[in-house]
């Protein structure tokens, strides 16, 4: 599990929040329901990492778990590495996006060309239903 990216000015503020809302009598009572929180979903991924590592067996070692990492596709860090470097292509640097990118570039060639379409009317209204909206 990653560590949680929360600086102390906002653990300080969270606990400054749970007093008010709490009340200081009963945040003993919420924190330590939090703990077994805590502690329940500890075991639940330990249990699933080693039930999973059951199942794969030595394939489980084999696995880039670094390539399932939901951080890596965070939208801020794309644009500021393209924003940084703007020769390189953010996209084209991930494995299964260029591999994506090389099948879909073959399948588009092989595809015919369609033609624009060319029955629209630009000086006529859209058309638009009354009852369906």
């Amino acid at each position: 599990m990653g560590p949680i990216d929360i600086n102390g000015w906002e653990i300080i503020f969270l606990a400054v929040l749970a007093v008010f809302v709490l009340g200081p009598e009963r945040l003993p009572e919420y924190a330590a329901k939090l703990a077994r929180l805590v502690r329940r979903v500890r075991r639940m991924a330990d249990g699933a990492r080693s039930q999973l590592r059951d199942q794969l067996g030595d394939e489980f070692d084999e696995v880039d778990w670094r390539a399932y990492d939901p951080r890596q596709y965070d939208p801020r860090r794309i644009v500021r590495e393209a924003l940084a470097n703007p020769d390189s292509d953010p996209v084209a640097d991930q494995t299964t996006a260029t591999a994506a990118a090389s099948v879909s570039s073959t399948a588009a060639a092989d595809q015919p060309v369609r033609p624009p379409v060319a029955d629209v009317d630009l000086t006529r209204p859209t058309p638009w239903d009354a009852e369906a909206t």
